[in-house]
């Protein structure tokens, strides 16, 4: 893909919380905003270097809530503050990803949209570039709204789940014929041993004409009436406008709005090295191992006789461990999580509320 193509755009969401990555993720510094792996570069960071290669950096647009304004400019001052779309009141992916596409839209109709997630791994950036270029050459030609899946790599219960339909012109993309958000394991080996069904990554495509036109139809009219009762409105006026009227929007993920919500709804078959990093779980199964199947994390350890552990420690903490097989051991600032590794990631987050019950906000 051209980086000089000025009608391509990225929409990077940036507003979790990362509860599941908990404690290293914290309330105050989620997830997005960590360096998990030592590489000198954040999680948002490494998502909008993935991006920038790809297309003119002017075009990359970062949603996020209030809190988190001031990380994002200090990770990411060469992108303008304009081009940051913060919510005034948190109402999850889907509106701020159509207030994302109005401004889109307004400054080029003739715009395609990439929507990613900050917190995913690519561990193959020529392979996904390719998927990328599919996938905008498609949308470009076509009114259609594209997920990009991968195949399963075991019955993960946390992702959704899409099940492919008929192939389009292109042999990538297939129409989806059901989509499924975050199944019992049961049906998740289902889903795994009949070869239909991909993994959701939370990576949209589409022009941003026909991305508006499906959030018109799904909410109700909030920001679309700011071009009516003033067309040639200033930065100023359309901030002012959306911190009175963004919170009739209503609070819908971005994934309920395309797959469940939408029409003309296609997924394509990627195969880039993805990987969620929102669990500790998700995070082991993707890295690479050392002695005895175990997973450091940018950390100082001595292990004997330890077994498919995952560990992250703080700078300048040095971890001795004998005879653990199987654990989490994650500690960041004044918390320290020793606990069974599982793939069930609600365990972490019953902690996370336990916690706030029992000691209060500053240990989340």
């Amino acid at each position: 893909m051209e980086t000089t193509d000025k009608r391509n755009y990225c929409v990077i969401l940036a507003g979790g919380r990362g509860q599941r990555l908990w404690p290293v993720s914290r309330e105050k510094y989620p997830k997005q905003f960590v360096d998990l792996f030592g590489t000198g570069r954040t999680q948002l960071q490494a998502t909008f270097d993935r991006f920038a290669v790809m297309l003119p950096k002017e075009n990359i647009y970062i949603c996020t809530c209030r809190e988190y304004f001031d990380l994002v400019r200090t990770q990411l001052p060469e992108v303008h503050e304009h081009n940051v779309i913060v919510e005034p009141i948190h109402r999850n992916t889907a509106p701020s990803v159509a207030w994302a596409t109005m401004r889109i839209l307004r400054e080029n109709p003739d715009a395609n949209v990439i929507i990613s997630p900050s917190d995913q791994l690519v561990l193959n950036a020529v392979q996904f570039a390719h998927s990328i270029d599919v996938g905008i050459r498609y949308v470009s030609e076509n009114d259609v709204l594209i997920a990009m899946g991968v195949k399963p790599t075991r019955p993960e219960p946390g992702y959704g789940y899409i099940q492919i339909g008929d192939q389009s012109c292109k042999p990538e993309v297939y129409k989806v014929k059901s989509f499924t958000e975050k199944p019992e394991r049961e049906f998740a080996k289902m889903f795994m041993k009949s070869g239909e069904f991909y993994w959701n990554t939370g990576i949209f495509i589409s022009n941003a004409r026909h991305l508006t036109h499906n959030f018109e139809k799904l909410f109700p009219v909030v920001l679309r009436n700011l071009k009516f009762e003033k067309p040639d409105y200033t930065y100023d006026e359309e901030m002012e406008y959306v911190a009175e009227n963004y919170p009739r929007y209503p609070n819908l993920s971005l994934d309920y709005a395309i797959l469940e919500q939408s029409r003309d709804v296609y997924v394509m078959k990627c195969d880039f090295g993805w990987a969620d990093l929102g669990t500790w779980h998700a995070v082991y199964e993707v890295m690479s191992k050392v002695k005895d199947d175990n997973v450091i994390l940018d950390s100082e350890v001595m292990l004997e006789d330890c077994h498919n552990n995952i560990i992250r420690l703080p700078k300048g903490k040095l971890g001795v461990f004998n005879g653990l097989e199987g654990y989490i051991v994650a500690e960041q600032g004044d918390v320290l999580m020793i606990c069974k590794k599982s793939d069930n990631s609600s365990m972490v987050k019953k902690y996370v509320n336990e916690v706030r019950i029992k000691y209060g906000d500053e240990f989340v």
